[in-house]
C-alpha cells in the first residue's frame, strides 16, 4: 500500500505510527512526515484527515475505533475484525463520529471482475448457475510473527485469505454468508488453518435465482498463474519460503527483514497485469466467464 499511496497523486502520506524505529526513520527519510509510536498518538494529529489502519488483525477494532473518535475517516485493512460485534462497533463509532469507515482491499471492483458482472447483468449468457474459485499459495509457509500462526489471534488463512475470494464471489453473484464451511490444519509447527473450503447458496441481484458459490484456497502455489500482486512467478523459485523457515531459525527476524524499513517496497515497474486470487470460473446457462489477469 505504501507504494500505491506515494503513486497517487490524490493522496498525500503526513504521518505514520510503527513500534519500530528502522520503519519511524524510512518513512521520514522518504516522506518527510511526522511518526508516531503509537496508533493513539497519530490519532491525535491535527493534520491527518485518514488513517490508515494495517496493524496485526487482533488490533484493527481498536484503531478503527481510537481514529473514529478523534474525527478521521478510516480505512481499515481486511479482516475488518475478528468478531461481528467489533464490526458493528467500529460502524456504530464512525457513525458516531461522521465520518467514513471503508474495508479494503476490494477486489471485487478490479476491471476484469467488473467487466464480469457487466455481461451477467446484460442478460446476454443467461443466469448464473455456479461459480467456482479456488487458489493455492504458499502463505502459510511465509515468515510470520507469532500472532500470525494463532487463529485467536486472526491468524491463518481463513482470515487472511478468504476475504478476497469472498469478496470476488460476492460481486459476481451476490453471495450470501456461506452455509458449509471446512478449514484444514495439517501441519503442527504451524498451529492455525492453512486451507479453507466453503458452499455458499446465493442469488444473483438480476434474476432472484439461487446458484452455488465454492472458494478454497490451500499451501502450495500452481505457479503458471502468476502472482497476486500481477507479477508473473518464477517457477525455479517453487518452494523457497518453506526452504527459508528450515534454514534461518529466527523466523521473527525474517518477517522484520521484508517489511516496511528494511525493505525496498517500490511498486514493481513495467506492471500491465491485474492482480488475482487463483481460477474463478462463473458457469451461466448460456456461457462459462473466466475473468483473468489480462483481462
Amino acid at each position: 500500500m505504501v507504494p500505491t499511496f506515494a503513486a497517487d497523486a490524490r493522496v498525500e502520506l503526513v504521518a505514520a505510527a510503527d513500534p519500530r524505529a528502522e520503519a519511524r526513520r524510512r518513512f521520514e527519510r522518504e516522506f518527510g512526515g511526522r511518526t508516531f509510536d503509537s496508533v493513539e498518538a497519530l490519532c491525535a494529529d491535527p493534520t491527518v484527515d485518514v488513517v490508515y489502519v494495517a496493524t496485526p488483525h487482533q488490533l484493527h477494532a481498536e484503531h478503527a475505533r481510537a481514529a473514529a473518535a478523534r474525527g478521521k475517516h478510516v480505512l481499515v485493512e481486511k479482516p475488518m475484525a475478528l468478531t461481528l460485534e467489533d464490526c458493528r462497533a467500529m460502524i456504530a463509532a464512525a457513525r458516531s463520529a461522521g465520518v467514513r469507515l471503508v474495508v479494503g482491499p476490494s477486489h471485487g471492483f478490479d476491471a476484469p471482475i467488473r467487466r464480469a458482472r457487466e455481461i451477467i447483468d446484460s442478460g446476454a449468457v443467461g443466469r448464473v448457475r455456479m461459480i467456482t474459485a479456488f487458489d493455492f499459495t504458499d502463505y502459510l509457509y511465509r515468515p510470520r510473527r507469532p500472532e500470525e500462526l494463532d487463529t485467536a489471534r486472526g491468524g491463518g488463512a481463513v482470515f487472511n485469505q478468504a476475504a478476497h475470494q469472498v469478496d470476488v464471489v460476492r460481486q459476481l453473484g451476490g453471495s450470501h454468508q456461506p452455509r458449509s464451511r471446512l478449514t484444514g490444519r495439517w501441519d503442527e509447527a504451524r498451529p492455525t488453518e492453512g486451507a479453507y473450503a466453503a458452499l455458499s447458496p446465493s442469488r444473483t441481484v438480476r434474476s432472484r435465482r439461487w446458484c452455488i458459490a465454492a472458494t478454497r484456497t490451500s499451501i502450495g502455489r500452481i505457479r503458471r498463474l502468476g502472482g497476486r500482486v500481477g507479477r508473473t512467478k518464477d517457477s525455479a523459485r517453487y518452494g523457497e519460503a518453506r526452504k527459508l523457515l528450515t534454514t534461518s531459525p529466527d523466523e521473527a527476524r525474517l518477517k522484520n527483514s521484508r517489511n516496511f524499513g528494511n525493505r525496498n517496497l517500490a511498486a514493481p515497474a513495467g506492471q500491465a497485469l491485474h492482480e488475482h486470487f487463483g481460477v474463478v470460473i462463473v458457469s451461466c446457462e448460456r456461457a462459462d466467464l473466466r475473468p483473468l489477469r489480462t483481462g
